[in-house]
């Protein structure tokens, strides 16, 4: 028996988290009625589950991918506005779900797979997994600013935690910041710096622990070398 948002994770659907959504969105059927019960059990050899009336099943073999993720396209599958996903770009016939986010005017390090326990691991706020960024914001910033993020903050009710912040140049006027986070919660570094005052102007992921993009140029990816999937494994 497995808890639905865990099976369809581990039938490349999407995340556990994405997983739950379209389960209260009574998108999933399970032997043709409509579940939205996120503690729901099913029978891995005996239930029909279903996504939009779409037979789903767990993957036996699973795909990562490291994409480096241009501006201008959202980290989903499908967009209801029409704009590019990452899927424009990385062109596979497996099932893939992205491994945490990038917002639209984001860009750089995104690992894209099929599986499901992979990342939960990765994105868990639990687990502290560090994610590395170059960012430039408007202006200057002074130290006192900067020790304020480096403890957490919190904007609109929601705490965001610790963050390592090292300033390391400024360019044309604006300075130019490595910034690594452990949470990575929905527009995490621009709300950041937006409680400070502060308006970040360009955003990209550089790293995810000592997973790095190394060469790939932007809209590039590449499949996930067999020691580079065991070490994101070792990580949880």
């Amino acid at each position: 028996m497995l808890r639905i948002n865990k099976y369809l994770a581990n039938s490349g659907v999407a995340s556990r988290r994405a997983a739950d959504k379209l389960i209260e969105e009574g998108r999933v059927s399970v032997n043709g009625k409509i579940v939205t019960e996120l503690g729901f059990m099913v029978r891995e050899n005996n239930d029909s589950v279903s996504v939009d009336k779409v037979r789903v099943k767990p993957v036996t073999s699973y795909t990562y991918i490291l994409f480096n993720k241009p501006k201008g396209c959202v980290t989903t599958v499908s967009d209801e506005k029409g704009r590019k996903t990452v899927f424009d770009f990385v062109k596979t016939d497996k099932r893939l779900f992205p491994v945490g986010r990038l917002d639209y005017d984001s860009e750089g390090l995104l690992i894209l797979t099929n599986d499901g326990d992979l990342t939960q691991m990765l994105t868990h706020p639990s687990n502290d997994i560090a994610k590395q960024y170059i960012v430039k914001i408007e202006g200057d910033i002074v130290e006192s600013d900067l020790a304020i993020l480096r403890k957490g903050v919190v904007v609109e009710g929601v705490k965001y935690d610790r963050a390592k912040i090292k300033k390391l140049s400024m360019e044309n006027g604006n300075a130019r910041l490595e910034v690594t986070i452990y949470e990575g919660k929905n527009r995490e570094i621009r709300k950041m710096f937006d409680s400070v005052e502060k308006n970040v102007i360009f955003l990209k992921r550089i790293a995810v622990e000592d997973l790095r993009l190394g060469g790939l140029g932007r809209g590039e990816w590449r499949f996930l070398r067999e020691e580079e999937v065991e070490y994101l494994k070792s990580l949880g």
